[in-house]
């Protein structure tokens, strides 16, 4: 792994657990993740191989980040305070996220250190996935349906919270007169 892939994918760990500590959502909390996959896929993202089982394996591995994602998304604790919402990544969202994260970074190092690239290599050949570029392919659409699913979770469920908050900050309407005509 190059220093530059270390640091992007430590980067993207710490945007985790820099939610582990309650915050106030805002702009911030959407745009730092997304721009940093979006780097991340201009970057790596040559091409997508159709060839062979190729797509099958892309689809899986954003299935599970997608899967990951979701589910990160929905343990983040999303609440009103003072007229704002604040975000707060819980312990389940937490370990999904370093479990995504980290499982790519473990394959990745695996691949280029630990011996695995036979077993790749095999693997590939079994069920006919075409080339190293198609596993690069899966790997980055992993994290970037990974990051999109999750900030797109938390938009949504913000924007529920967002409508108790101006619900809450709205002044109180005086009640129209009630007009008994039984008298």
């Amino acid at each position: 792994m190059t220093a530059t892939e270390w640091i992007t994918d430590i980067a993207l760990v710490l945007i985790v657990f820099r939610q582990l500590r309650e915050g106030r959502l805002d702009h911030r909390t959407f745009l730092i993740p997304l721009g940093i996959v979006a780097v991340v896929a201009y970057s790596y993202l040559d091409s997508v191989p159709t060839g062979g089982n190729d797509l099958v394996l892309v689809a899986t591995l954003m299935a599970v980040g997608a899967a990951l994602g979701i589910a990160g998304g929905v343990y983040t604790r999303i609440r009103p305070l003072d007229g704002h919402l604040v975000i707060k990544a819980g312990a389940v969202s937490a370990i999904l996220w370093v479990l995504g994260m980290g499982a790519r970074m473990g394959f990745q190092v695996w691949v280029e250190h630990g011996g695995g690239a036979d077993d790749v290599a095999r693997f590939s050949i079994d069920h006919h996935i075409t080339s190293d570029q198609a596993w690069v392919a899966a790997f980055v659409l992993m994290a970037v349906t990974e990051v999109v699913t999750r900030v797109g979770t938390i938009y949504l469920r913000s924007r529920s919270g967002a409508r108790a908050v101006a619900t809450a900050a709205a002044p109180a309407v005086p009640a129209a007169p009630v007009l008994d005509r039984t008298v």
